[in-house]
């Protein structure tokens, strides 16, 4: 468990008994966010309840990242939640039994879906080749499974490590595959993560008729072509959201071409372009005017969640969209 101080880089840790008797004191020391990656009380509902009364209490405004156990989330707990500016994060893992690494897509979808329909951020933390059972195969499912329950984020403990280190290879999941894992663990978190793809990634691999890992894999070869892959050192929190939007829509704009479908891409620019927007102004509070090809109340629309149908039903129009910031969050205004 870590928190964050205000106006500093540092790094406090605390235990959870410490977390608890210093939450009164949280606000005054200028201690503005709180991680808590603890896997016991990851599945201590009580727990977990109560420490949201205490934050709510002396330190409402507290951003609180926190690992959570996914049977303990339930709509009583999405509630309480709700109150925060909390990030939960799940780690997205199987069970071995008889040597197999089993997995519960359908625990994972059911929470997933009463989290996405309050409107809740959530994220996975995710491995490779850890587990007992553990494969290639089974590692590019997990990422196209994770993909689909549209989390804010997927992040990948081991590229946190300097230098990257792969577990051993074993006989189900040699070192070469470990190494592609890696490489695609690298390219999920740069173009869906710190890409900020969520609002429309799943409609972009629809269109292309791909699915994430091979996208994420094509995407690692043209990060190596591109120089900004880890090999070189390319560190995508470092280069910042606007430089790697540009790099979504070079590689977009090549998988379209690739698959004959340009035509595409107006619309697949406006809706890269005009959510990054979105996402920034909130970031930094500040506002940012872009082109757009589609009037942006299209653009936001449901008919964005089908490419196909928007370029086949939306009419065109080019519109300047200025993001601005608001009280209750990021709107937009033309010309």
């Amino acid at each position: 468990m870590s928190g964050s101080q205000n106006n500093s880089p540092a790094e406090q840790n605390f235990t959870i008994d410490q977390i608890f008797s210093s939450l009164p004191e949280f606000k005054s020391r200028g201690i503005t966010e709180l991680t808590i990656a603890d896997r016991i009380f990851s599945s201590d509902k009580n727990g977990i309840l109560r420490l949201a009364a205490g934050i709510k209490k002396h330190c409402p405004d507290l951003f609180f990242s926190l690992l959570v156990d996914p049977q303990v989330i339930d709509p009583k707990f999405i509630s309480v939640m709700q109150e925060l500016f909390v990030s939960l994060e799940m780690n997205l893992e199987g069970s071995v039994k008889n040597g197999k690494l089993l997995f519960d897509k359908k625990l994972f979808s059911r929470k997933c879906a009463m989290l996405n329909d309050a409107g809740m951020i959530f994220g996975f933390n995710m491995n490779w080749g850890e587990q007992e059972g553990d494969t290639f195969k089974s590692f590019r499912d997990r990422i196209d499974f994770a993909v689909s329950l549209y989390p804010n984020h997927i992040d990948f403990g081991r590229l946190e490590n300097d230098p990257y280190s792969d577990p051993s290879s074993t006989g189900i999941y040699s070192s070469k595959d470990l190494d592609f894992s890696r490489g695609m663990a690298f390219a999920c978190s740069t173009f869906y993560s710190e890409g900020r793809a969520v609002p429309w990634f799943n409609s972009v691999m629809k269109a292309l008729k791909i699915n994430p890992s091979a996208f994420f894999s094509d995407f690692e070869e043209f990060q190596l072509c591109n120089n900004c892959s880890f090999e070189v050192g390319f560190n995508p929190k470092e280069a910042g959201h606007k430089a790697i939007e540009k790099l979504q829509l070079m590689f977009l704009g090549q998988k379209f071409a690739e698959k004959q479908k340009s035509h595409y891409m107006p619309a697949v620019r406006d809706m890269v372009q005009l959510n990054g927007a979105f996402s920034r102004v909130m970031e930094s509070r500040t506002e940012e005017t872009i082109e757009t090809s589609y009037h942006p109340d299209d653009l936001l629309s449901p008919y964005a969640f089908s490419i196909q149908d928007f370029v086949e039903n939306v009419t065109m129009e080019s519109c300047q969209v200025t993001v601005f910031d608001t009280p209750e969050g990021p709107d937009y205004r033309l010309g």
